[in-house]
């Protein structure tokens, strides 16, 4: 067993590095630009939001109390008129970069903690790379990718975004599992 604080080193670096992979990813290669389409009425269709004044939050429509009620001849006819949607709204204006970088940040830096966790726990000190290698590229790369599946599943997210998710957390893991295996304690 390894303790975590001998892996603080793997933890950071590997934060450090996927947090750049990411912005290289979206910021240069640009391949998640194609994942998101424009409405042709997007004007039309904010004015409606708007009017509604919903409060920043994740809707649905159409809107069900009840599983039951998705059998009535009401809701049935909504669903054959359309849309069909997930809606996820923020607040009013400017997105707030920082903070979304910062929490992206801390979320790379907690999946880094949970494989170090698993890491130390399963191996020892000295473990051959390619042990480590597996064991952190395995529970990186699971972490990173496991809610994209699920909006795939659940939300009717485009499974080509989907794999382009899984792509970018396969190129995560393995970043993470090479940094911990570089810096594993011997």
């Amino acid at each position: 067993m390894v303790p975590l604080s001998q892996l603080w080193l793997p933890i950071l670096l590997s934060a450090v590095i996927v947090f750049v992979a990411s912005s290289l990813i979206h910021m240069v290669l640009k391949w998640h630009n194609s994942d998101y389409g424009a409405l042709s009425n997007e004007d039309e269709v904010r004015a409606a939001i708007r009017k509604g004044s919903p409060a920043p939050g994740q809707y649905v429509m159409p809107r069900c109390n009840d599983m039951k009620d998705m059998g009535t001849p009401e809701v049935q006819q909504k669903y054959k008129e359309g849309p069909v949607g997930f809606l996820v709204l923020g607040p009013n204006g400017a997105p707030n970069m920082g903070k979304a970088l910062g929490l992206w940040f801390l979320y790379a830096a907690v999946v880094a903690f949970m494989a170090a966790y698993v890491a130390g726990h399963t191996l020892g000190a000295g473990a051959h790379y390619l042990k480590v290698f597996r064991i952190v590229g395995t529970v990186s790369f699971l972490t990173y990718v496991g809610g994209s599946v699920q909006m795939g599943i659940w939300m009717g997210k485009p499974w080509g975004s989907v794999l382009k998710d899984l792509l970018d957390g396969l190129i995560y893991g393995l970043l993470s599992a090479g940094v911990f295996g570089w810096l594993w304690p011997r």
